[in-house]
């Protein structure tokens, strides 16, 4: 059923935007007074996300190497110093890029103009969570925000044309996330269970009518680890609950899922996502469409 997705819908267009994303995220020669505005993105799925709404009318930079993770990243003096110097600067927000929080403020405060994409979508969670991303239809709203404020704040931006642009590419998410539903239609609504290695797919769970049942790593980070009750606690949901598959992070060793599967009897599969960053070695996930696509497949395949 997999194979019957509205793909042929978004792919051509993504292609072809992510080509002209590629040479402006390298950083061009013409930036500086007279060329390209520079914009600044801190992670890698916002930046493939901003290179596709401004294309080649701006430089597109990101911060955080693809396959990092974004909570433990620390940037380098140097990096610091493009931060200030950036005529944009789109960041995650909620607190997702820590070691970037007083690097990020200090600018603002010295007039960088910094936009956080989270505050333009409903959010879930007290603490926020701020894992918006792993919803294309909350994508879509925060890339349409993104578009409008660049236009209107990055005076050397060719306004029509990259307004042109950004409005194709976010009508690409709206459809994006049609497909996405159409995938995950083959997922009774018994087991609609999602049990990740952390927990990054809250926005994920509420646009589709899933539940997470549990994650293996305690918080919204990736640097914990369960105690052996906790494992052992998680074991038990995971076998009460009928649960047949742990997701994993395609970024990080699955150690941690592998043990719980072990944990929690024979029959359980470790699945693995892309969750957090983009992941240029494999096809699947070396775009923000491609690692949306991409785990929504291995959901339904996993769960169906």
């Amino acid at each position: 059923m997999q194979g019957s997705v509205h793909r042929p819908l978004v792919r051509p267009l993504v292609v072809a935007l992510a080509l002209c994303a590629a040479v402006s995220a390298c950083g061009g020669t013409d930036g500086g007074p007279g060329g390209r505005p520079t914009i600044l993105v801190t992670t890698s799925v916002l930046g493939d996300v901003v290179g596709n709404l401004v294309g080649d009318g701006a430089d597109v930079e990101v911060l955080m190497p693809a396959g990092s993770d974004p909570h433990d990243f620390v940037p380098s003096a140097k990096q610091v110093a493009s931060i200030r110097d950036a005529d944009a600067v789109v960041a995650n927000g909620a607190g997702f890029e820590q070691g970037l929080d007083d690097a990020l403020s200090a600018a603002g405060a010295e007039g960088t103009d910094v936009f956080e994409a989270i505050d333009t979508v409903e959010t879930i969670g007290d603490p926020v969570d701020p894992h918006f991303f792993t919803d294309p239809a909350r994508m879509a709203v925060a890339a349409r925000a993104i578009l409008d404020h660049l236009t209107d704040r990055v005076d050397e931006l060719d306004t029509d044309r990259v307004r042109q642009r950004g409005t194709d590419y976010v009508e690409a998410l709206e459809r994006l996330d049609a497909d996405v539903e159409a995938t995950l239609s083959a997922v009774p609504a018994a087991r609609r269970k999602l049990v990740t290695n952390h927990d990054v797919f809250t926005y994920f769970a509420d646009r589709y009518g899933f539940e997470v049942v549990g994650a293996v790593i305690p918080g919204g980070g990736t640097g914990g680890e369960p105690s052996a009750g906790e494992l052992a606690s998680l074991a038990d949901t995971v076998t009460e609950e009928g649960v047949p598959a742990i997701f994993a992070d395609a970024s990080s060793p699955t150690k941690l899922a592998d043990a719980l599967a072990d944990e929690a009897g024979t029959g359980i599969e470790v699945v693995e996502l892309f969750t957090e960053s983009l992941q240029p070695d494999d096809p699947e996930g070396d775009s923000y469409v491609d690692m949306v696509t991409a785990n929504a497949r291995r959901i339904a395949e996993a769960l169906a």
